[in-house]
């Protein structure tokens, strides 16, 4: 075992490096959550791992992010450099900036992109079966919600690609940095700076010449006289490529391998594909595109009979409490009809998932379009990314045939 992964083991008390955690870090959570709701690591982090305890953080005003530069091991390392975005941000001002962009991020909005979201689906599923085969992380996983979330901030068709490797870097920076290897964390910056200076030189574009779309209803507040810096505009559009993005190609890339091992699963949705929604509930419980989420207790409390001092940074695992027997019975099994309501794959809380409704929207909708047709694994093991926070596939290649006759 490596210098990297004795350390990592120390601090979660789990090992995010073993060569068979990617494939199934559930069997890690479970060993855990066995020895109680929250843990103390090697090195002292308390890793909770029980749903009570983990909703019960998330909603709890006595935990926050705190302030940057605090002795935090979900700090990175140059966050000196840079604006948080409102997802690491604590009231007031991470009221103050969500406010401002639900102001133009409303379900109104997302419900206006349902046809949109239906035809890109449609045509990029068309092309599969037309080949006979497809990958679907990188033929719809990918294509799917990076061009939405580029329409919908108003990025030029043209330069829609260019988000690829942006976002790719944006989104494994979220792991902590002592999991990252140096050669990455210098990508990373590389990128977020080409990143930065892509939407300042758009959102002066579009202070000048304004348009139907996020980026310009962004600027038109600023103009207005609201509170949003430059460098929040910018944290906050990376904000949205990465939540507005990552996480949909992780739903359905999950959750159609999840359906492809569970053919009695996949047989019931398309049975009846009204129960759609209801599925992809279970999806987002089964396997979640977010594994974990950081914290720091603000003051003193007591949370499942467990002391937390002041100052204290917590690891809370999402994924392991969406297993936890006490709230899913028989939580291993992928079961459609269960709805789960109670998952925590979008968080509680002040921070609950802001693009939740349109990752939803667009996952079922590929979903959707996916089990319509004749579907099975090619046979080779899929590949996952190497992310801890944002749980995802490489590549997921499948045959596709016709419709399957209603």
């Amino acid at each position: 075992m490596s210098e990297t992964a004795i350390k990592a083991t120390d601090l979660l008390s789990f090992d995010p490096l073993d060569p068979g955690f990617a494939a199934d870090p559930y069997a890690q959570y479970a060993r855990l959550r066995g020895e109680g709701p929250a843990v103390r690591s090697p090195l002292g982090l308390l890793v909770f791992t029980g749903h009570e305890a983990c909703a019960e953080i998330l909603r709890d005003h006595r935990f926050g992010h705190g302030p940057a530069g605090e002795n935090n091991p979900f700090e990175k390392a140059d966050d000196e450099e840079r604006v948080r975005s409102f997802l690491q941000l604590d009231p007031p001002d991470h009221t103050r900036l969500r406010g401002l962009v639900s102001k133009a991020f409303t379900a109104r909005r997302v419900q206006k992109l349902r046809p949109r979201v239906e035809e890109l689906v449609a045509a990029l599923v068309a092309d599969g079966v037309a080949r006979g085969s497809m990958d679907v992380i990188s033929d719809l996983a990918y294509p799917l919600p990076v061009t939405v979330i580029s329409e919908l901030l108003g990025v030029p068709p043209e330069d829609h690609e260019r988000f690829r490797g942006w976002s790719d870097a944006l989104a494994r920076g979220l792991d902590p940095d002592f999991l990252l290897p140096p050669e990455f964390l210098a990508q990373q910056k590389a990128a977020r700076e080409e990143f930065r200076a892509y939407f300042a030189e758009l959102a002066a574009r579009r202070r000048v010449e304004p348009a139907d779309d996020l980026l310009s209803a962004l600027v038109r507040l600023q103009a207005e006289g609201a509170e949003f810096s430059d460098a929040e505009l910018l944290s906050t559009c990376a904000l949205l490529l990465v939540a507005g993005h990552e996480t949909t190609v992780n739903l359905i890339g999950n959750g159609t391998l999840a359906l492809l091992r569970h053919p009695d699963q996949l047989a019931w949705l398309r049975d009846d594909p009204s129960r759609m929604a209801t599925a992809v509930e279970e999806l987002l419980r089964y396997d979640p595109p977010v594994q974990l989420t950081g914290r720091m207790a603000l003051e003193d409390a007591e949370v499942c009979g467990q002391h937390v001092r002041a100052g204290e940074p917590v690891l809370l695992l999402l994924a392991a409490a969406n297993r936890d027997p006490a709230v899913f019975p028989d939580p291993d099994r992928l079961d459609l009809a269960r709805g789960s309501a109670r998952h925590l794959a979008f968080g509680l809380g002040i921070h609950f998932c802001l693009g939740a409704p349109l990752a939803r929207l667009e996952g079922e909708a590929a979903l959707r379009e996916l089990t319509r047709h004749e579907l099975a694994l090619t046979g080779a093991t899929p590949a996952y990314k190497e992310n801890l926070v944002l749980r995802g596939l490489a590549g997921l290649p499948v045959r596709i045939g016709p419709a399957i006759p209603a």
